[in-house]
C-alpha cells in the first residue's frame, strides 16, 4: 500500500476513534485505562501517528460498545489492502452507506456481477494472469457483492446505460445468467434498476461511473474511477452537483418496470444464441 493510501486508513480510524470515545464521555486518558494502553497512545491513535493493533481495537470495541466497528475497520482497511489502494477506502464505505445510487456506463456495477462476468472482466484486464490470482479478486468481488444480502443492507439503485446489457463480456451463456442475476434482484426487490436506453441520447455524466453514498452519522459522498484511480468526493457542492446529475439520469431512463423487460428481453436473448452455437 502506497504511504498516502495508509496514511488515509490510519486517518480515518484515528478520526472515527476520537468522535466515538468523545461520544462516550471518556478522555484519552480514561480510554487507553480501560484498554490497558496509555492515554498517549490513544492520542497517537487518533492523530494517526501510530498504527492501532487488532487487540487494541477489540478492546476499544468492547469499552465503546461500537459493536466490533474498529475490529472490522482493522480487518478491513488495516491488516491486509484487499483492493486496489484507490478503491480501498469507497470499499469499506459500501458497508456503512444507507443508501448508494449508482450510474454504469459501460459495465455492470461490481455489487451485481456473477462470478463468471467478473472473471471474464479481470482475465480481459490481465490476460497474462495466474489463474489462481484471477480466481482471488472474483472470490474479493462476490464477497463485496453479499452486503446486498444482508438484513441491513444499503438502499441499492443503479441505472446502467443499454450498452451494459448489449456489449458481450464472456461467452453468451455468461451474459444470459448475468443479465437474469440481475433481474432476479430486482424481482426479489434487493436492488433496484433502471436502464438509459439508446434512444435517450446524450445524458450528464457521459463515459463516467460514479457512485452516490449516504450514511446515518456522516455527510454524504460521491466515488468516480479514472484509469487506475480513484476519487472519494465529500465537498457539499460537488455531491450536490452529482446528486442533480444522477436525477437527470433517472427522469431519462426508461421506469424500473419497462427496465426490467429490457434487461429480461436481452437474457432470453443471449440464451437463445448461446443454444445456437
Amino acid at each position: 500500500m502506497a504511504n498516502g493510501s495508509r496514511q488515509a486508513v490510519w486517518e480515518f480510524f484515528g478520526t472515527e476513534l476520537k468522535r466515538r470515545r468523545e461520544d462516550a464521555g471518556l478522555t484519552q486518558a480514561e480510554l487507553g485505562a480501560r484498554v490497558f494502553v496509555s492515554g498517549g497512545y490513544i492520542g497517537q491513535f487518533e492523530q494517526a501517528i501510530r498504527k492501532p493493533q487488532l487487540d487494541v481495537a477489540q478492546r476499544i470495541d468492547e469499552v465503546l460498545r461500537t459493536d466490533g466497528f474498529f475490529e472490522r475497520l482493522w480487518r478491513k482497511l488495516i491488516k491486509e489492502q484487499q483492493f486496489a489502494e484507490y478503491f480501498a477506502h469507497a470499499a469499506e464505505l459500501e458497508r456503512l452507506a444507507t443508501s448508494m445510487c449508482e450510474w454504469a456506463p459501460a459495465v455492470v456495477p461490481g455489487l451485481l456481477q456473477t462470478p463468471d462476468y467478473a472473471r471474464a472482466i479481470y482475465r480481459a484486464a490481465n490476460p497474462l494472469s495466474a489463474d489462481e490470482w484471477i480466481e482471488e479478486m472474483v472470490r474479493l468481488r462476490m464477497d463485496r457483492a453479499e452486503i446486498l444480502k444482508d438484513a441491513t443492507r444499503p438502499q441499492y439503485w443503479a441505472v446502467l446505460h443499454e450498452t451494459v446489457l448489449r456489449m458481450p463480456v464472456g461467452a453468451a451463456a455468461v451474459m444470459a445468467r448475468q443479465l437474469g442475476h440481475i433481474a432476479k434482484g430486482v424481482r426479489s426487490h434487493q436492488v433496484l434498476v433502471q436502464v438509459l436506453p439508446f434512444s435517450a441520447g446524450p445524458h450528464p455524466q457521459m463515459g463516467k461511473m460514479m457512485v452516490l453514498k449516504e450514511f446515518d452519522d456522516a455527510p454524504p459522498t460521491v466515488y468516480t474511477e479514472g484509469v487506475l484511480s480513484g476519487n472519494l468526493l465529500d465537498d457539499p457542492a460537488v455531491v450536490k452537483r452529482v446528486r442533480s446529475d444522477y436525477d437527470l439520469l433517472r427522469a431519462a431512463a426508461l421506469s424500473p418496470d419497462a427496465s426490467l423487460a429490457m434487461i429480461e428481453t436481452a437474457a432470453e436473448d443471449y440464451t437463445r444464441c448461446a443454444g445456437t452455437t
